[in-house]
Order: C-alpha cells, then sequence, then structure tokens
C-alpha cells in the first residue's frame, strides 16, 4: 500500500539523498536496530539463547535460521 503522494515522496527523498553515504548508514543501523528490539520484545523471554538467535532470524528474515 502507497498512499503518498507523489510529490511528497519525492520531497522525502531529495532530503534523504541530500544526507551523506555516512549519515544514510546510520540511520539504517539505527532503524535495523529499532526493528530488532521490537522483535526481541516479541518473542518470549524465556527463551534459550539458541533458540532466542533462531526465532530472532526468523522474526527478522522471515526465512528459518540455516543453523
Amino acid at each position: 500500500m502507497n498512499d503518498t503522494l507523489p510529490e511528497v515522496a519525492e520531497i522525502v527523498r531529495s532530503k534523504l539523498m541530500s544526507r551523506s553515504g555516512a549519515e544514510r548508514f546510520i540511520m539504517g543501523a539505527q532503524m535495523f536496530d529499532a526493528a530488532r528490539r521490537m522483535a526481541l520484545a516479541s518473542l518470549p523471554s524465556d527463551l534459550p539463547p539458541e533458540e532466542l538467535k533462531r526465532q530472532l532470524f526468523e522474526r527478522i528474515y522471515g526465512t528459518p535460521a540455516p543453523f
């Protein structure tokens, strides 16, 4: 679903692309960290460490962990 007007999407894209590559990289890393924290919060807190890793991997990447 995309309910953003094309003109608004272009303004947002332009502002994002005006940042340096390092700034955009940091933003991406921060977004990934936030998503990871949300995924961890949605999992049972009493999982053994290896099971937690497996479920977190599957939650983030949408495929079973290869380990």
